[in-house]
C-alpha cells in the first residue's frame, strides 16, 4: 500500500499543491443553498430594522441614558454599527460555524470524503483548502451585513457622522475607517468559533452536529461570562471581549480590550485548528 502510495506521490505531473484548487472549492461552496440562504439572511436583516423603526417609530434614550440602539436612525453610519451590535452576540455566530462544521462532516455524510482523498488529495491539502474556502466565506458574510445596512441606512437617514452615545460625532470617513476595524475584529474574535466547527466537522459525518455543536459551546461561553461570581476566571473566556470593539468606535479610541480579545481569540482557534489537522491525518476514512 505504502509502494503505491508512493508511486502516486511520484506521478508525473502530479502536484500535491495543484489537488483540489481553491477556486474549484469556493465554486462548490457557493453553488450550495445554505450559503445562498445565509446570505440572503444577513442582507435581509439590516431591512428587518429599518421596518422596525418605521413602524416603532425613532429610538430614544431611556431614563436620560442614551444608547448605542437609540442612535439607529442619526446617519447611515450609525444605522451600520447598530446592525453589527445587534448580530454580533448570535446572527454572525452561525454563518461562521455552518461554514466552518459543515465543510468536511458534509462530504463525508455524502461519502464523498474517500473518493476526494483517492484523487489523490492529500489530507493536509483537503484540509487547507476547505478551511480557507470557509474562513473566506464567513469573512464575506460579516463585510455583506455591514455594507447593506450602510446603503440601506444612508438612503433611508443620510450620509452623516456617526454619533457616539457617549457624545461628540466622528466624521463619516474616520467612522468608515473604524468600523472597517470593527468587523476585522469580529472576524478574528469568530475564529474560536471556526475553530471549534472545523474540529468537530473532522470528528463526525453529521455536519448538524459540528454546527450545532460549535453554536452551542459558543452559547455556553456566554452563559459563563454572565455568572459574575467567576470573576477574572472570565478574562479567558472569548465571549467577554466580544463587544470590546465598542471602544473603536469612541472620539478616542481604546485597543486594548481588542488586543486582549484577539489574542485569547487566536490562541484558541490555532489550538483547535491544530487538532483537526492532527486527528483527521490518522482517521480512518469509511465514508
Amino acid at each position: 500500500m505504502s509502494t503505491l502510495l508512493e508511486r502516486t506521490e511520484t506521478a508525473d505531473g502530479y502536484r500535491a499543491r495543484r489537488t483540489l484548487p481553491l477556486r474549484v472549492e469556493l465554486v462548490r461552496q457557493l453553488k450550495r443553498r445554505r450559503t445562498l440562504v445565509m446570505g440572503a439572511v444577513l442582507a435581509a436583516l439590516p431591512f428587518v430594522l429599518l421596518v422596525a423603526f418605521a413602524i416603532g417609530g425613532q429610538p430614544g434614550g431611556r431614563n436620560d441614558r442614551i444608547t448605542l440602539m437609540d442612535t439607529a436612525t442619526a446617519s447611515g453610519a450609525n444605522f451600520a454599527a447598530v446592525n453589527l451590535f445587534v448580530s454580533a452576540g448570535f446572527l454572525l455566530v452561525i454563518p461562521v460555524a455552518l461554514f466552518c462544521g459543515d465543510t468536511v462532516a458534509s462530504e463525508a455524510s455524502w461519502s464523498s470524503l474517500r473518493y476526494l482523498l483517492a484523487a489523490p488529495v492529500p489530507r493536509a491539502r483537503l484540509l487547507w483548502s476547505k478551511l480557507t474556502v470557509a474562513l473566506g466565506l464567513s469573512l464575506a458574510a460579516m463585510v455583506l451585513l455591514p455594507v447593506v445596512a450602510l446603503a440601506v441606512g444612508t438612503a433611508a437617514y443620510g450620509w452623516g457622522p456617526l454619533e457616539i452615545p457617549t457624545g461628540g460625532a466622528l466624521p463619516a470617513a474616520t467612522a468608515a475607517q473604524r468600523l472597517l476595524a470593527v468587523i476585522a475584529y469580529i472576524f478574528v474574535s469568530q475564529l474560536v468559533t471556526a475553530g471549534l466547527a472545523f474540529w468537530l466537522s473532522t470528528k463526525t459525518d453529521a455536519p448538524l452536529g459540528a454546527v450545532g455543536g460549535a453554536v452551542g459551546l459558543t452559547i455556553v461561553g456566554n452563559v459563563l461570562d454572565a455568572v459574575t461570581a467567576l470573576g477574572h476566571w472570565r478574562d479567558f473566556l472569548p465571549a467577554h471581549w466580544q463587544f470590546a470593539w465598542a471602544d473603536a468606535i469612541q472620539p478616542t479610541p481604546e485597543w486594548g480590550g481588542m488586543i486582549q480579545g484577539a489574542a485569547i481569540s487566536v490562541t484558541y482557534a490555532l489550538v483547535l485548528f491544530a487538532l483537526a489537522f492532527r486527528g483527521f491525518r490518522r482517521k480512518d476514512i469509511v465514508s
